[in-house]
């Protein structure tokens, strides 16, 4: 017997139906728990409104946010991955962290950048800053969530903490001195580990695992020995000498390399006035500015 047009419209539609479900059903089955896992993940950090701000500053600084650059003020804030500031001869910045644990001061001539500043699932705080060149000294209370941590990256290694208070200095060719003067910092580079305890000192060479930690001297002291040569029309000066080794040293304004012992070499042509401005940083901030008759 011939079925009606409209008997094969229902069957056909009823086998649609049914090769929908059982081509669809199982993809959907995956995506219900696939959503179900990742919504009781306990692992990956969660990107919230978190910010760091320009409490105090003094000289010249700039605040980059991306490719763009602008004159830093106070209550300005860096709030992405990639912002950051850079300070200028005699210029200083306090920063504040939105969860009020801290503060990061900025010392001159110092770049830092914010890598992560991020939520972890757990109400952890992560911080993650980036210094490249210069002196930065932090004051943190100590965290009171397991998940939360702050680390300073810079070209030699990590350095971590969970509450202290500590400084780093780093040279152009990115040795880093590190400082602890409360609490403990653990510095890490080259898969290897070293803690600082308040009270000790140690640095890192930039493809070397941490040096062991010694005893904090936070010394400004400046051994230098000035030789005077002539060639030609022009007046030299050789400034050979030392600091302590975790120390930053400029002179005539410009950054200088030490070795790993604080050791310094360095040859300068002398202006008319014939002197020449030195100043020795510790990580920890202390400064003692040297003004050196070269000739």
């Amino acid at each position: 017997m011939r079925k009606s047009t409209s008997e094969n419209r229902s069957q056909s539609k009823t086998i649609s139906t049914k090769y929908f479900l059982l081509t669809t059903l199982p993809f959907l089955v995956m995506f219900m728990f696939a959503a179900a896992d990742n919504s009781g993940s306990n692992t990956v950090p969660v990107r919230v409104d978190r910010w760091l701000e320009i409490q105090q500053m003094a000289g010249p600084v700039t605040l980059y946010r991306g490719q763009s650059s602008q004159p830093a003020r106070v209550g300005l804030r860096l709030q992405a991955v990639g912002d950051g500031i850079k300070t200028g001869s005699k210029a200083k910045v306090v920063l504040a962290a939105d969860t009020g644990i801290g503060t990061i001061s900025v010392s001159e001539q110092t770049s830092l950048r914010i890598q992560t500043l991020q939520v972890a699932p757990g109400n952890g705080r992560i911080t993650r800053l980036q210094v490249t060149g210069g002196q930065v000294r932090l004051k943190v209370r100590p965290f009171t969530n397991p998940g939360s941590r702050l680390e300073i990256q810079t070209p030699a290694g990590v350095s971590g903490v969970r509450g202290t208070e500590f400084g780093v200095s780093i040279q152009p060719d990115g040795k880093t001195g590190l400082a602890t003067l409360s609490g403990s910092v653990v510095s890490n580079a080259l898969g290897k580990a070293i803690t600082v305890n308040g009270g000790f000192q140690n640095l890192v060479v930039a493809g070397e695992p941490p040096s062991p930690a010694v005893p904090l001297r936070n010394d400004t002291s400046l051994k230098i020995e000035i030789r005077k040569e002539i060639k030609g029309n022009v007046r030299w000066a050789r400034l050979i000498g030392q600091i302590d080794f975790v120390n930053g040293l400029t002179i005539a304004g410009q950054p200088q390399v030490t070795d790993r012992n604080g050791r310094f070499d360095l040859t300068l042509p002398i202006a008319s006035q014939a002197r020449v401005q030195a100043v020795v940083t510790t990580p920890l901030g202390k400064k003692q500015v040297y003004d050196l008759a070269t000739w």
